[in-house]
């Protein structure tokens, strides 16, 4: 099931104009989420940003947070899901041809959620390669990195490149050569005491899985250095690994051909094991939030 502006549809009856500008120029949004037991992770920091990213591109999403919030979990339940990929999608819309946004009255708003699959085990317990690619992170100026568009073709093209590579993920550069993110994901480097990791300034998307991994890190005493990093610099690190919503966190075993150790690092599966606790313990706290406003007749204050 499918949800399809106002309404759940089934998959094979959820269509979209063949003039919709997402689909002709790739104008729109999104955000792709991971549920837990049945519920959202960081479900309001994802339908923050969401709003983010439209404010950038001037599109006015016609639902508000609360009935986004309803028609995810109105997905989760009608496809019987617990563990799960969700992605919301808001394009412009259907419209003339032409790239006045104008010409689109109405944006498309689709839900849809698909049962998540595990990575292979080997991929926590080996690590996997990543490929420093030829193709650029688009340069700030030219797109803002904050919006989570769906203007992909960038990163399509860097991943063709990672596959020549049997690579896993591939690493962009930015437009001056200092390390920016992957095509779905950021990067992190351990040297010491010290988590680097490309600074916004670098050109990046500040991943929410990526704040959450800062901020454990900083609890364990971590010093962290965000900034501009030429790619010889994570060649030199002990320890590397990649986040994102669905990998959490994700050691890298080499970089092109440089091995980084022999398997995934101690600081690596330590941060993925407080990952893992900073999201049973938010998981808990929903249920528990939940539980008590069903007991009180949906105030959980009384």
């Amino acid at each position: 099931m499918i949800f399809l502006n106002n309404k759940l549809v089934r998959k094979d009856k959820a269509m979209i104009s063949v003039f919709d500008h997402g689909f002709l120029y790739g104008d729109g949004i999104y955000e792709t989420l991971r549920a837990y037991n049945g519920v959202v992770f960081m479900l309001d920091k994802h339908i923050e940003r969401l709003f983010r990213s439209a404010s950038l591109i001037q599109l006015t999403i016609h639902k508000n947070a609360d009935a986004i919030k309803k028609a995810v979990y109105q997905t989760l339940r009608a496809n019987g899901l617990r563990e799960a990929v969700i992605r919301i999608t808001v394009s412009r819309g259907p419209g003339p041809s032409g790239l006045d946004p104008e010409l689109c009255k109405k944006p498309t708003f689709v839900i849809f959620a698909t049962k998540f699959i595990e990575y292979p085990k080997q991929c926590y317990g080996k690590g996997v390669k990543i490929s420093i690619v030829k193709t650029r992170r688009n340069i700030f100026s030219a797109l803002n990195p904050q919006i989570k568009s769906l203007n992909f073709l960038n990163n399509v093209l860097a991943k063709i490149e990672a596959k020549k590579e049997n690579s896993f993920e591939a690493l962009m550069l930015n437009y001056r050569g200092y390390l920016a993110e992957g095509t779905v994901s950021n990067v992190f480097f351990l040297k010491g005491n010290s988590l680097y990791t490309p600074g916004i300034s670098a050109g990046i998307l500040d991943g929410i899985t990526r704040k959450t991994v800062l901020a454990i890190a900083r609890e364990y005493g971590f010093k962290i250095r965000q900034g501009k990093f030429r790619k010889n610099t994570i060649y030199g690190a002990e320890e590397v690994f990649l986040s994102n919503t669905t990998m959490e966190v994700m050691p890298v075993s080499s970089v092109d051909n440089v091995r980084i150790g022999t398997k995934a690092g101690k600081t690596t599966k330590l941060l993925h094991q407080a990952y893992k606790q900073k999201v049973a313990d938010y998981i808990n706290r929903e249920i528990r939030w939940s539980e008590a406003s069903r007991l009180h007749g949906g105030d959980s204050k009384k």
